[in-house]
């Protein structure tokens, strides 16, 4: 990310569909709103607290909210100590450190119940509250954290440093401030602003987190599908993932779910293929030799339409779900609200593919699968020329998926086509994915959202999915099938780029510090628990 304040604005919009980064900045391309009521700091002045009296056993969240901010100063060094923690599963960097942190902090923030829960990678917890209520939800939080090269950061990536960023004030700096531990933490001060006031939550919870979503969740199914961890869930009545969901112009979009993906390597190699050379060779021998990196090249060119556009494995999208007129109703009308050049702008393009309409351009987003080259690696790649012919080429690929796609499919489908194609001997090699996730339009989850946000001025954005994924499929999926969604205010941006934020004291009258995001958690849970 640029260090360029007015760059950085422009690059917030890009997160939109990012990977997972949707989590954290769903709203990024709408339009912009009139300010929220609770805006520099009111906490949400529109609450009406005696809406929720039943559902809370309490009249008034006055307390509540006089607690966040008498914790302001130990909430923002929870967080802090939390980045200072590296946990990069990529690396097996400060995994099991990063895992008992983060147990510890919720042993600390009420839950009864907290246990490691390992896998054949990284290990995942399970926790409980048990705070007597009528209703249960569900929480996934993710610990890990993406690569770092600390030489493209304005201060040191796990330093947590407080900056003042104009346009925004003061934030915090830091590998995993807004993907995910900003927003989580943020949770969690909510559950201590709660227990501080002398309350338990309005409702309890079934808490799983893992230590590997940032490599694809290879091994979440391990986490959720152990009897224990499952028999509690079907208790749930929904799960939600913290996030800080707010544009630089305050706006929030909802998303009703997820595609799914699937992320691979195709290796190349004259030893696999029994053509071309064992090891690097002089590049006057391509007259004689087969070329490794050339048939990995004429693979790929099958995988796609002439133009790169369109997916050309059979099989691959036979049961891809068409968009609904629900959902092109839904899609025409967030188009009138998002700005289609700052959408552009941010993405440094001038056309959509085949020059579609704006409006088209987001259904494709909504409904098309892909198949896309994150990285070609093969041969020499560094400053002028070596001149030799690599016995070894490698495509990083992801291959985005929408319902009722599924991932094993999807690789079998592509694994097929190879064959069948004659790169048999091309090595196909899974590092993660999913599938796609779905949450109806009236569920609870989403309508709980809906309501604190429109209290507070917000009138969200709806699409039908987002072009990023998360392993919510284990929720929303066999055998659970439970409504799934993320929910917060706050803002922040940067995951997986340098000089990742998270917005700790708002300067922008639009947007949340870290204390209104807070007790946007406090009204999310109360309107969770009030909920029909």
């Amino acid at each position: 990310m640029s260090k360029e304040t007015n760059q950085d604005a422009e690059k917030d919009l890009r997160n939109i569909f990012d990977r997972r980064k949707f989590l954290t900045t769903a709203g990024a391309t709408a339009a912009m709103m009139a300010a929220p009521r609770w805006a520099a700091g009111e906490f949400f002045s529109g609450f009406d607290a005696s809406a929720y009296a039943q559902a809370a056993g309490q009249s008034d969240l006055a307390p509540i909210r006089a607690q966040i901010e008498k914790n302001h100063t130990q909430a923002v060094e929870r967080l802090q100590t939390w980045i200072r923690q590296p946990s990069i599963a990529a690396e097996n960097r400060g995994m099991n450190e990063g895992c008992e942190l983060m147990m510890q902090m919720l042993r600390e923030a009420g839950f009864q119940s907290v246990s490691k829960v390992p896998t054949d990678g990284q290990p995942g917890v399970f926790a409980t509250l048990d705070a007597g209520a009528p209703k249960t939800f569900g929480l996934y939080f993710m610990y890990d954290v993406k690569q770092v090269d600390p030489s493209e950061w304005s201060s040191p990536p796990f330093e947590a440093r407080l900056v003042d960023k104009p346009g925004f004030g003061k934030c915090v700096v830091g590998r995993g401030a807004v993907n995910q531990k900003g927003p989580e933490a943020s949770f969690l001060a909510a559950l201590h602003a709660i227990k501080d006031s002398g309350r338990k939550p309005p409702v309890n919870f079934v808490f799983v987190a893992e230590g590997e979503e940032e490599i694809g969740s290879p091994h979440f199914p391990q986490i959720v599908r152990r009897p224990e961890t499952l028999a509690a869930l079907k208790k749930c009545a929904g799960i939600f993932m913290p996030a800080a969901t707010q544009a630089p112009d305050g706006q929030v979009t909802i998303t009703l779910g997820a595609k799914g993906v699937v992320e691979l390597e195709l290796v190349s190699s004259g030893e696999k293929w029994g053509r071309g050379p064992k090891a690097d060779v002089h590049s006057s021998n391509k007259a004689r030799l087969d070329s490794p990196a050339w048939h990995l090249v004429q693979a790929l060119n099958t995988l796609v339409s002439a133009d790169g556009n369109d997916p050309a494995i059979p099989g691959f999208a036979d049961k891809a779900r068409p968009i609904s007129p629900e959902e092109k109703a839904m899609i025409a009308t967030a188009a009138k609200r998002i700005d289609e050049a700052g959408a552009k702008k941010s993405l440094g393009v001038e056309h959509w593919v085949h020059d579609v309409s704006f409006e088209e351009s987001l259904e494709l987003l909504m409904s098309k699968p892909t198949v896309n080259i994150e990285g070609l690696v093969g041969g020499y790649t560094g400053p002028g020329g070596k001149t030799v012919l690599p016995h070894r080429a490698v495509a990083k690929i992801d291959m985005r998926l929408v319902p009722d796609m599924k991932a094993d499919e999807a690789l079998a489908a592509l694994k097929s086509h190879l064959a069948k194609k004659g790169f048999s001997d091309i090595e196909v090699n899974m590092t993660g994915g999913y599938d796609p996730t779905s949450t109806p339009a009236n569920a609870a989850l989403i309508n709980a959202q809906k309501s604190v946000l429109k209290r507070g001025g917000i009138d969200p954005v709806m699409l039908p999915r987002n072009a990023g994924s998360w392993p919510g499929y284990v929720f929303t999926g066999d055998p659970l099938h439970l409504p799934a969604g993320h929910f917060g205010l706050g803002h922040g941006s940067g995951a997986h780029a340098p000089n990742e934020y998270y917005v700790i004291e708002s300067s922008n009258a639009k947007v949340q510090g870290m204390d209104g995001a807070v007790m946007s958690f406090v009204e999310y849970l109360y309107e969770l628990a009030a909920a029909g």
